[in-house]
């Protein structure tokens, strides 16, 4: 029980954790604005606006960079693994996104032409970020950080 209850008094952990969680609503309410549908799948999914994993990594690097300082090797390694899951999401994972929006359009057009093509489901489209959506997720997660150290740390 003691590792519980240390994990919720990390302001750290915390930070990060709540980063992820409120990105999660705001995709998830942005989405049932725009599509006019709720979609549960937005709560815990990938991609979308705003990056829940430059939330999250952000509020981790902020928050360690806070409580640790600048010059310390917890922020450093925050911070270093920041850059990567952001570089990731908007580069790699985003072009895996179009790739699989190409894909079941050719799928769609092939069922149309009336050749079946036999495949389980569509490919997941909402996998990346646009820089925009990775840079809104990274201010979210700092802020998020800033408020939890001012506030609940």
């Amino acid at each position: 029980m003691d590792f519980f209850n240390a994990l919720i008094h990390n302001t750290v952990f915390m930070s990060a954790v709540t980063g992820w969680f409120a990105a999660q609503v705001i995709k998830t309410v942005i989405y049932t604005c725009i599509t006019k549908s709720f979609d549960p799948e937005r709560l815990v999914g990938s991609g979308g606006m705003p990056s829940s994993h430059s939330a999250t990594v952000c509020a981790l690097a902020t928050a360690a960079g806070m409580q640790y300082g600048g010059s310390s090797f917890e922020f450093a390694i925050a911070a270093i693994v920041a850059i990567i899951v952001m570089y990731d999401a908007r580069g790699v994972r985003r072009e895996t996104g179009l790739q699989a929006q190409v894909i079941n359009e050719m799928m769609e057009f092939w069922e149309k032409m009336g050749q079946p093509i036999s495949y389980e489901e569509k490919l997941k489209e909402f996998v990346g970020h646009t820089p925009l959506q990775v840079f809104v997720g990274a201010l979210l997660g700092i802020l998020i950080a800033v408020l939890y150290g001012l506030f609940l740390g």
